[in-house]
């Protein structure tokens, strides 16, 4: 990769942030929404409201695991710029799918067209940062992420109360037509592969697909997003039950506007101190939110909750995220990207399956206390998978 930045703050970094800004609020705006919109235009059973959120993950997961592999064989920024055109297409189609098959098969579609410019984008801007500001710069980065989970539910939740469904769809292929005219103007750093990576171009053995040195992070947030899963999935209808629809409300936006200035320091922090300085307590952060989730007996101990899992995932996946691709050689920043997101996303999509058959047995109280001991956990697999290494980032990225 020829391109070898020495400034962050470059116009392809800002139109980077931009073009992810669009992809993940339409994911976000969708994900909290279709579960419900599949029970009230279809008459969908539980199982299947669950399922028509959980196939665009299924799509997302299939596509990263190729996109990794083929990203510098059809070039960064055609491989984004073909699957943010899908992307369009497929958030359109959801207005005349007028049945249940239709809507998972539309849902699936989206998701792969997701999973493939978010690999793309996720795998191109690493190029665009300077590596010895790589912690800060991801940080930054995820900022347009942020902001999208926090305006995307609020736009959904508005938008079909006082109007309708096709009116958020079609909200939706607007944002993702912005993030293609966006990308049409980005320039990526390029990589040519090797002649040996072209000779195997067409073998799909483990490590083609997968990049080891991201398995290790990435098996950390698998883990820590499956306790995300069940805020993502389940709080609105937790904060029904409880009569606290009003925190539940201010959730989202404290959660963002406590990740947004995090990364203000907790990347410069990793590229100072190391990985440990920050995944350490941005995991203790975690659990302690989702114990508050847990105990909550009223509004403001659950929207105070947000604070602390604001600190903890949000603040986390930035950081991870810079882990996976430092850990990894150049030439695979590619399928490490796409290896990490693969595993988030299975955790986001593997999570709600598991944590709704908990529900009955546990309620949402016992669930979100049976989430903080899983972060714990997290924690304690980030500890022998990574941190008794003791890696600092700057170490690595001279």
């Amino acid at each position: 990769m020829s391109h070898n930045p020495v400034e962050l703050w470059t116009p392809a970094f800002l139109l980077a942030i931009l073009v992810n800004f669009f992809l993940a609020i339409v994911f976000y705006t969708l994900m909290t929404t279709m579960a419900l919109y599949a029970v009230d235009r279809f008459g969908a059973s539980d199982t299947a409201a669950g399922l028509s959120s959980s196939t665009f993950i299924i799509g997302a997961l299939i596509a990263r695991i190729f996109a990794g592999k083929f990203l510098d064989f059809v070039g960064r920024r055609r491989m984004l710029i073909l699957a943010l055109a899908a992307y369009v297409i497929a958030g359109f189609l959801y207005i005349p799918a007028d049945n249940l098959v239709l809507l998972l098969v539309v849902r699936t579609i989206h998701g792969i067209a997701f999973g493939a410019a978010s690999t793309s984008i996720s795998a191109s801007v690493m190029g665009l940062i300077p590596a010895h500001r790589r912690g800060e710069g991801t940080g930054y980065f995820g900022i347009s992420t942020t902001l999208a989970t926090a305006i995307g539910p609020f736009l959904a939740v508005v938008l079909v109360d006082v109007s309708s469904y096709d009116v958020l769809f079609a909200l939706c292929t607007a944002c993702a037509a912005v993030g293609l005219i966006f990308s049409l103007f980005l320039k990526l750093p390029e990589r040519t592969p090797s002649a040996l990576e072209v000779a195997d171009k067409w073998k799909f053995r483990a490590r083609d697909l997968f990049e080891p040195a991201a398995l290790t992070i990435g098996a950390v947030m698998f883990v820590a997003a499956i306790g995300y899963s069940g805020v993502l999935a389940f709080l609105n209808s937790f904060a029904q039950a409880e009569n606290m629809v009003a925190a539940a409300s201010a959730f989202f936006l404290i959660y963002a506007a406590v990740v947004l200035l995090s990364r203000f320091f907790v990347g410069r922090i990793q590229d100072r101190f190391g990985d440990n300085a920050v995944v350490y307590p941005t995991l203790i952060s975690f659990a302690i939110g989702l114990a508050l989730l847990g105990f909550s007996p009223n509004g403001f101990v659950l929207a105070s909750s947000a604070v602390f899992i604001g600190f903890g995932f949000g603040a986390l996946m930035p950081c991870a995220q810079a882990i996976a691709v430092t850990m990894a050689p150049p030439h695979r920043i590619g399928v490490a990207t796409s290896t990490f997101f693969l595993m988030l996303d299975a955790g986001i999509g593997f999570g709600p399956l598991v944590l709704g058959s908990l529900l009955p047995v546990t309620g949402f109280h016992g669930m979100y206390g049976f989430l903080a001991i899983v972060v714990v956990l997290a924690a304690v697999l980030y500890h022998f998978v990574h941190g008794q290494r003791g890696y600092r980032r700057s170490a690595l990225a001279a």
